[in-house]
């Protein structure tokens, strides 16, 4: 079943532009849009949806005091062409932050991180013994059983890959890229072409760096933003 969407936006070239977004993604469902919160705080005490884009810089009743009038609120992602609200919006819980103009990828990025919890928590009556874990080729014939919970870093060279564990670590030959996209996307988070990090792993952050495991991992350029935003958003929740 689809995920029931709605998009608030003061900006029709906004709305559009998240329209056309929504409907390239088929485990979405576009049910409304609306150019305020006050309007679209009415359809919701009538309508369940599952997602809300929200804008936050909107006439009357802005996106934030929108979001913490809610008594239960959907899975919240802001849009906003602005960066300084990013931690007030995590610590009234919204999923994520997407910042103008919103390139595709990023959305999807978003959008695939709320399916994936949507899963998450579908599968929360499965047994606390079944810890989630992955196998990797080590050799040409032996597969080595790997606990997600327990993968610290994983780290590019070049044809190949370093998983460091709490316990070990391990050389396969695959990219960082195939890997990453194999971990759950909630836990995971790829802060530069050489490295991605279990997030409840990060002891530190400083400027472009982050400490794991008493290492010092920089961050690249490009993903600044969204593993700072990512990082802090796990702390507070």
């Amino acid at each position: 079943m689809a995920l029931r969407v709605i998009i608030i936006d003061d900006e029709p070239l906004a709305i559009n532009v998240l329209k056309n977004y929504v409907e390239q993604v088929s485990q979405l469902e576009l049910v409304q849009t609306f150019s305020n919160a006050i309007d679209a705080n009415l359809f919701l005490q009538e309508n369940e949806v599952d997602i809300i884009f929200l804008d936050i810089n909107m006439p009357i009743l802005d996106g934030l005091n929108f979001l913490q009038s809610l008594q239960v609120a959907p899975m919240i992602v802001i849009t906003t062409a602005h960066e300084e609200y990013a931690l007030k919006s995590f610590e009234l819980e919204a999923i994520d932050y997407l910042v103008k103009p919103i390139p595709f990828p990023r959305f999807l990025k978003a959008v695939n991180r709320i399916i994936s919890l949507k899963q998450g928590a579908a599968n929360s009556s499965y047994s606390a013994n079944e810890k989630p874990s992955i196998f990797v080729k080590v050799d040409k014939k032996k597969l080595q059983k790997i606990f997600i919970d327990e993968i610290v870093v994983v780290e590019s060279l070049k044809d190949y890959i370093r998983i460091k564990t709490t316990s070990a670590k391990y050389i396969i030959h695959k990219t960082l890229g195939s890997f990453t996209d194999e971990l759950p996307s909630d836990k995971f988070l790829r802060i530069h072409r050489s490295y991605t990090i279990a997030i409840d792993k990060v002891e530190s952050i400083e400027g472009n760096s982050l400490e794991v495991d008493g290492i010092r991992y920089t961050i690249g350029r490009s993903y600044l933003n969204e593993a700072k935003s990512r990082i802090l958003n796990d702390s507070i929740t």
